[in-house]
C-alpha cells in the first residue's frame, strides 16, 4: 500500500471516501481519502507488480503508479545492492591479510579456514559497510576467493581454488568411467518409448559406455549404463511420462437465411366488332394478330383467349392471387377483360451445425461429415467417367494448453453445400474460416461472421405507355426480391478433467 500524509492539512468530511478504480485497467485497485491525527491521508492500494513515483508541481501532488513486467522486476532485483550483512568499520595500516580475515570471522562468528598460501599485507579504511562487502573487497584486492562448504568458509588464492575444483571434476569423471554398468528395464506408460529413447540420446544422459534399446511391443526401455546415469534417466522419465491433458472443442456454425419477394402484374385485352354500311365490310379490333385472325372466321362471337390479350404482363404461377373484371356488349359487339395478379412470399431458414472433437494437448484432430456429389466428366478420348465433388462439414483443430489454464487453438472450419448446376456439373458453395485464437477454459467466442444481402427490383413494361402516370400501371409488371444470409461461427474449448478422461 502507498500512503501519502499531508501534515497540517485538513480534509473536509465530504471528501472522506473510498474510490474503486479497478475497472480503469491500472495497477491501482482502491484509493482511500481520510484524516488521521489532524493530517490528511491518501492511501493507494495497488495489485500485481508495480512501481510508483511521487512528486509535486506547484500546488499539485502526483502519485504515478505503473505496471511492471516480470522481466523488468527480475532485472531490478538483480540491480539492487547485493550486500545485506551487518555493517562494520575497519581502519588498518599495513596489516596482515590473515589478521583482517580473523577479525571479520570473529565479528560475525564465522567458521573460517584460510589456506597456507594466503599471505600479504593490506591497508584499508572502511566506514559502516556490510561485512560481506568488506570481505569481497579484501579478497579481490589480494587475488583470493572463497567457497562455502556447509557452515565453514574456505579462503584461498583464486587460482588454487580453480585448480582444486578442476582436479575434483577430473576425479569424478574418472570414477564415472570406471563405475560398473547396470541394466534396467523402464516401462513407459503414456509416451512412446521410441520418442523417449531419442530424447535420452539427444540430451546426453548416457555415458560413452551406455546404451538404450526400445521394445515396441511392451513400450519398454532397456537401459544399460552406470547407476548415476540410470537414476538421471529415471528421474527424467518421472517428469515427462505423465498423462497429456485433453481438450473438448465444440463449434457452432449458424447460417440464417431469409428471403422475400413481391410481384404485381396485369393482363387485359379489348375486342370490338362493328359492321359498316356494306355487310361485307366493318371494323374488327382484337388484342393481337393471332386473335384477330381467329375472330375473322366468326366475328359474331368475339371471346378472349391467349391470343386475345392486348397486355400480357401477369404474374406466372399457380399460387397467385388474382382478380378479374370483364365488360361486354361494349358498342353492341365489344368486350373488355382485365385481370390483376399479385404474389408475395416470405421465407426463413436457420441451419445450425455443431461438430465436436476431443483431442490431446498439441495434437491435431479432424472431424468431417458430408456427402460426395457425382457428375459425369468426359475424357479426351470421348469416354465419360463419374467424378465426385465433396460437400462436407469439417472441423480441424490443434489445441495448446498454456500454464495459466488458457487454450491456444489453430482452427480450420469448413461448411460446404451443393450449389447450382452448370453444364451438368454441380457447384459447391463454401464457407471457410481459418484462424488462431487464445481462449479461456470454457469460454465461448465468436470467430467471425459473414453477412450477405441482395435486393433486386425489375420492371417489365410496354415502352412509353408503361411510364405514364396512373395509367402506366396497366402496361407494366414489377418484381421485388430480397435475400439475406448470415454466417456466424462460435467455438468453445473445455479442458477435460483427468479423471473424466480416464473413464
Amino acid at each position: 500500500k502507498i500512503t501519502a500524509e499531508f501534515v497540517g492539512v485538513q480534509l473536509p468530511e465530504a471528501l472522506h471516501r473510498r474510490l474503486d478504480v479497478a475497472d480503469f485497467a491500472t495497477p491501482v485497485k482502491l484509493i482511500d481519502a481520510s484524516s488521521a491525527s489532524g493530517n490528511a491521508r491518501i492511501s493507494v492500494t495497488p495489485t500485481g507488480d508495480y512501481e510508483y513515483m511521487a512528486y509535486q508541481t506547484d500546488q499539485t501532488f502526483t502519485i504515478s503508479v505503473k505496471p511492471i513486467s516480470a522481466v523488468e522486476l527480475e532485472r531490478k532485483r538483480k540491480d539492487k545492492f547485493q550486500y545485506t550483512g551487518e555493517k562494520l568499520s575497519l581502519n588498518f595500516q599495513d596489516i596482515e591479510v590473515r589478521s583482517v580475515l580473523q577479525l571479520i570471522a570473529d565479528f560475525m562468528q564465522l567458521n573460517l579456514v584460510a589456506s597456507d598460501t594466503v599471505r600479504g599485507r593490506i591497508t584499508l579504511r572502511l566506514q559502516n559497510v556490510p561485512w560481506d562487502q568488506a570481505l569481497d573487497l579484501i579478497l579481490k584486492t589480494k587475488g583470493l576467493d572463497k567457497r562455502k562448504v556447509g557452515n565453514v568458509m574456505l579462503v584461498a588464492p583464486a587460482d588454487e581454488i580453480a585448480a582444486r575444483e578442476k582436479l575434483e571434476l577430473e576425479s569424478q569423471r574418472q570414477v564415472k568411467e570406471l563405475a560398473p554398468l547396470r541394466t534396467e528395464y523402464l516401462t513407459v506408460n503414456y509416451a512412446k518409448a521410441s520418442e523417449v529413447a531419442e530424447l535420452v540420446t539427444a540430451s546426453g544422459f548416457l555415458s560413452s559406455r551406455g546404451s538404450i534399446t526400445v521394445d515396441e511391443r511392451t513400450n519398454t526401455l532397456l537401459l544399460q549404463d552406470t547407476a548415476t546415469n540410470i537414476d538421471e534417466v529415471r528421474f527424467m522419465l518421472e517428469q515427462l511420462d505423465i498423462p497429456v491433458r485433453q481438450v473438448m472443442i465444440e463449434a457452432r456454425i449458424v447460417i440464417a437465411r431469409s428471403d422475400a419477394a413481391e410481384e404485381l402484374g396485369v393482363q387485359w385485352g379489348i375486342a370490338h366488332y362493328e359492321v359498316g354500311d356494306d355487310p361485307n365490310t366493318g371494323v374488327l379490333i382484337q388484342g393481337n394478330r393471332g386473335g384477330l385472325t381467329e375472330a375473322l372466321d366468326d366475328p359474331q362471337s368475339i371471346e378472349f383467349g391467349d391470343n386475345s390479350l392486348s397486355v400480357d404482363l401477369g404474374v406466372a404461377g399457380d399460387q397467385v392471387s388474382r382478380i378479374a373484371l370483364g365488360i361486354f356488349d361494349f358498342g353492341e359487339h365489344g368486350l373488355v377483360d382485365l385481370e390483376l395478379s399479385a404474389l408475395e412470399s416470405d421465407g426463413r431458414a436457420d441451419i445450425v451445425s455443431t461438430p465436436k472433437v476431443l483431442t490431446a494437448d498439441q495434437q491435431t484432430a479432424k472431424i468431417q461429415s458430408g456427402t460426395e456429389v457425382p457428375y459425369q466428366e468426359a475424357s479426351s478420348s470421348g469416354a465419360t467417367s463419374t467424378s465426385f465433388k465433396e460437400a462436407v462439414l469439417a472441423l480441424e483443430v490443434t489445441p495448446q494448453i498454456t500454464p495459466d489454464g488458457r487454450i491456444i487453438m489453430d482452427l480450420k472450419i469448413n461448411q460446404d453445400s451443393v450449389g447450382d448446376i452448370f453444364n451438368n456439373i454441380p457447384s459447391i458453395d463454401t464457407n471457410e474460416i481459418e484462424t488462431s485464437v487464445v481462449v479461456d477454459n470454457g469460454q465461448t467466442v465468436v470467430l467471425g461472421g459473414v453477412f450477405r444481402s441482395q435486393e433486386v427490383s425489375s420492371v417489365v413494361k410496354t415502352p412509353f405507355l408503361g411510364d405514364l402516370p396512373v395509367l402506366g400501371r396497366l402496361f407494366r409488371r414489377t418484381t421485388n426480391t430480397s435475400e439475406k444470409a448470415e454466417l456466424l461461427v462460435f467455438i468453445t474449448p473445455r479442458i477435460v478433467n483427468d479423471v473424466l478422461a480416464a473413464q
